[in-house]
């Protein structure tokens, strides 16, 4: 019988680790697991992990990567580790707080922008950073929006530094994605670890569906008690199209295509039905805003529906989330934020932003690389991961080049400190190590606010890395929020 591997949880390097304190000493909330794993050889372990990916396997949970050269779509099974994520629940409650408080900052922000641009023309804001870019939509100007709320869905980025302390890495504002994955995730948690997950007594997720539904029913423009919701996606070979059937069917909902829906000459919408045509109230798009109308976006898109943009103007359809609202998911904007709360809401920020250097900034380009080995570089429009440079990563013949890329585009990059992102135990590679971990936890606005209990950890399974999307070998695990 092979020894179980904790032993070999010794070099847990510089990280904040969310098991182990100074000396390896056990976090008292990481207790009950420790004593779960100890006594397991690596065969029990390598069972636990085998049974995991059967569940998720006959769960028929995937992903798709889109492969740029083969132009194809690699369909993967959902990768999770089974040791779970640990965060006490007085910890959570301020980050759901700060979480709250920061979105509604946010989308004052948005609406600000499109109308009487108060913030922009009271700070140091350069105001390109919002209208100059492909993400500010002109047909969204003086348009107000039901409870001020342009981004209804926001999947916010968060890790823990070395001090143990919660930041946000960034907001994710226009087509957030991943929470069928974490309450998947949870539903294999209970079936593999249930003796564990009973001791813990884990606060649950699944009212997400529930609360969702009542987000997108709460923004409808119609007087209907039970308003006609639909999830509008581009299709099967989407990388989320598991998550938009997913959501559809726990919120009761229909999952449509742009061939399903029209607008009539009275600019409301209507899905195509075998009883003819119905009015819909709202709609919860996974398409991005260039592709939603081919009358005002890409005039080649054939996953939107004509017409659409001219019937959300005036309000005959409620769109989630609302065309134009990427201004403020922008890297560059990010670092602003601290700034939005104060000026919106005239309160001081519960959660950390990361201190951020523009590249277009002479000054800080010049300190950036100086300090290059220490930071972070970042395309401000880039997602899942792609385009950032690790500068601790760089050999010295690849600084230049680096920065040659920056000279000749400076508004298309910022930089951070590079902060190394606190681990936990993984079952990787046939035995336990700490791996890092960022968190997506997903803010609803409507006429209420709501934050998921926990939300996805992404890990990095590949050793030393800190690169967590899926899309690039990263893998999951079930956020605990315990008691």
């Amino acid at each position: 019988m092979k020894k179980n591997s904790l032993i070999n949880y010794l070099n847990k390097g510089s990280s904040y680790d969310e098991f182990f304190g100074d000396s390896l000493k056990i976090r008292k909330h990481a207790q009950k697991a420790i004593n779960f794993l100890s006594p397991l050889s690596l065969d029990d372990l390598q069972d636990i992990n085998s049974a995991t990916i059967s569940a998720i396997q006959s769960m028929g949970i995937t992903f798709r990567v889109y492969q740029d050269e083969s132009k194809t779509n690699d369909n993967r099974v959902w990768p999770l580790d089974f040791i779970p994520r640990l965060i006490k629940k007085d910890e959570w409650k301020l980050v759901e707080k700060g979480l709250i408080q920061r979105v509604k900052a946010l989308n004052l922000f948005i609406e600000d922008c499109y109308n009487k641009k108060k913030f922009l023309n009271d700070f140091s804001i350069d105001e390109s950073l919002v209208i100059n870019t492909p993400a500010y939509k002109s047909y969204c100007k003086n348009i107000k929006l039901k409870h001020n709320v342009w981004s209804h869905i926001c999947g916010s980025d968060l890790i823990k530094g070395e001090d143990g302390d919660f930041y946000v890495l960034e907001d994710n504002l226009r087509v957030p994605s991943g929470v069928s994955y974490m309450l998947e995730n949870r539903m294999v948690m209970k079936r593999v670890l249930p003796d564990l997950f009973n001791k813990y007594g884990v606060n649950p997720v699944d009212d997400y569906p529930s609360k969702l539904y009542e987000t997108l029913a709460s923004v409808s423009f119609s007087k209907s008690k039970h308003p006609e919701i639909v999830l509008l996606t581009p299709g099967i070979y989407n990388s989320a199209y598991f998550e938009h059937s997913y959501l559809a069917q726990q919120m009761g909902i229909d999952l449509v295509e742009g061939s399903d829906l029209e607008v009539g000459k009275d600019s409301y919408v209507y899905k195509k039905t075998i009883e003819g045509l119905k009015r819909v109230d709202v709609i919860y798009r996974r398409i991005d805003d260039d592709f939603l109308d081919p009358e005002v976006g890409n005039p080649d898109s054939t996953i939107g529906v004509r017409g659409l943009l001219k019937s959300w103007s005036q309000k005959k359809v409620a769109i989630i989330n609302a065309p134009g609202c990427g201004i403020a998911d922008d890297k560059a904007v990010y670092a602003y934020v601290p700034q939005m709360i104060d000026f919106y809401l005239d309160e001081k920020p519960i959660l950390k932003n990361i201190q951020t250097y523009f590249m277009n900034n002479k000054e800080h380009r010049e300190f950036v690389e100086k300090n290059i080995h220490s930071m972070v570089i970042k395309p401000v429009a880039e997602s899942g991961g792609y385009g950032i440079v690790i500068g601790k990563d760089l050999k010295p013949k690849e600084v230049d080049p680096v920065f040659r890329k920056i000279r000749n585009n400076p508004r298309n990059f910022v930089a951070q400190p590079y902060i190394s992102l606190s681990t936990s135990p993984t079952f990787s590679e046939g035995k336990i190590e700490p791996r890092h971990l960022d968190l997506r936890p997903f803010i609803l606005s409507g006429s209420k606010n709501y934050v998921t209990v926990g939300g996805l950890t992404r890990v990095a399974l590949k050793k030393g890395s800190s690169i967590v999307n899926s899309s690039q070998g990263g893998g999951s695990k079930d956020t605990w929020i315990i008691d």
